[in-house]
């Protein structure tokens, strides 16, 4: 199950863009960090050398979670258990969530989402050294070693901005972190302080790490009260036609209606979106996919992750709002003519 977390998790970092340029030889990497960043050579070989590489993370990174059907992927994180500790996860932190909505325009039950998806409400954020991960990646991963280079010289830079012992924080296999799982880059570049405490602290603070994911999908562009995504019934034809390959959406909606397609929404034939396949055990289900979906895919490069966050946000939404109304169902009427 870890694994699989971390997985997810390591869509996070494939978005965010690195320094790039970091060697991934560890001795040029010391006078790399030297040259652009003002440490030591000593220091650097010295942290360097005290890192562990793990074999138990190249394992991970070889079996990503994303290579599953939607009917085996789903049941990872749709679940009661993972709704239920949503709707309590947004009944506690309600303030900060809809200060976070107003201020970012994101809506709260897609920030609880991403939270109870990364780390089920900061109850997972892995057991792996930061720099391990990200070292042993760097320096052993061919196939992703200068991204991950360029990610283990953000997570120098951002301990030392931080004030953080190197091998203190503990984070996923690709070296997330946080009840949000940032890596380095999208810690330094992403990350708030949301009580004004001082301090950003996404391992422990409830209210950064709201705020750090709101920014997030802030800068990444989500258009608040815009749709994400509408189960469609479409044939097999019109639905490969119009089969979003890449992740942004490509055609409009006026088009896939001209071409045949049965849409009974809210969405203007000038809004953009695509038909993404979703594989059920003896079919497939076809989802009109728009903008704010691209946006969640900016987080975790899976239309699987994006829709597994957006079906997990409704089920919140819609159980929260359930236990709001038997609340006031509860309520002793105010007497007529009484205030």
């Amino acid at each position: 199950m870890k694994n699989i977390i971390a997985t997810a998790l390591l869509g996070l970092s494939c978005l965010a863009a690195s320094a790039g340029g970091a060697p991934t030889e560890p001795k040029a990497f010391a006078n790399y960090m030297q040259q652009k960043h003002g440490f030591t050579v000593d220091y650097i070989q010295m942290a360097l050398d005290k890192a562990e590489k793990r074999q138990s993370i190249l394992d991970a990174i070889s079996r990503p979670a994303e290579g599953k059907d939607w009917y085996q992927y789903r049941p990872i994180f749709i679940q009661q258990e993972r709704i239920k500790q949503g709707v309590k996860f947004y009944a506690e932190h309600r303030a900060l969530l809809e200060r976070a909505e107003k201020q970012y325009q994101v809506p709260a039950e897609i920030i609880t989402a991403i939270i109870g998806v990364e780390t089920k409400y900061g109850r997972i954020q892995g057991s792996y050294p930061v720099i391990d991960a990200i070292s042993t990646l760097a320096f052993h991963y061919p196939k992703r070693g200068s991204f991950f280079a360029g990610e283990l010289e953000q997570y120098f830079v951002l301990a030392r901005e931080q004030g953080w012992k190197l091998d203190e924080p503990k984070g996923s296999y690709a070296g997330a972190m946080g009840m949000g799982q940032f890596i380095p880059t999208s810690y330094r570049h992403y990350a708030v302080d949301f009580d004004d405490d001082g301090k950003v602290n996404l391992f422990s603070n409830t209210a950064d790490a709201i705020g750090s994911v709101a920014n997030y999908f802030s800068v990444h562009g989500w258009r608040l009260g815009q749709p994400v995504a509408e189960f469609v019934d479409a044939d097999k034809v019109i639905a490969t036609k119009f089969k979003n390959d890449k992740l942004k959406p490509q055609f409009t909606i006026g088009q896939m209606k001209k071409a045949g397609l049965n849409y009974q929404g809210q969405a203007n034939d000038s809004d953009i979106a695509g038909i993404y396949h979703y594989k059920q055990k003896n079919r497939y289900d076809y989802w009109l996919g728009f903008h704010n979906f691209y946006v969640i895919t900016r987080y975790n490069r899976s239309p699987l992750y994006a829709m597994a966050v957006y079906q997990l946000s409704q089920e919140i939404k819609a159980e929260y709002d359930v236990q709001q109304q038997k609340k006031l169902a509860k309520q002793p009427a105010v007497a007529k003519g009484k205030s």
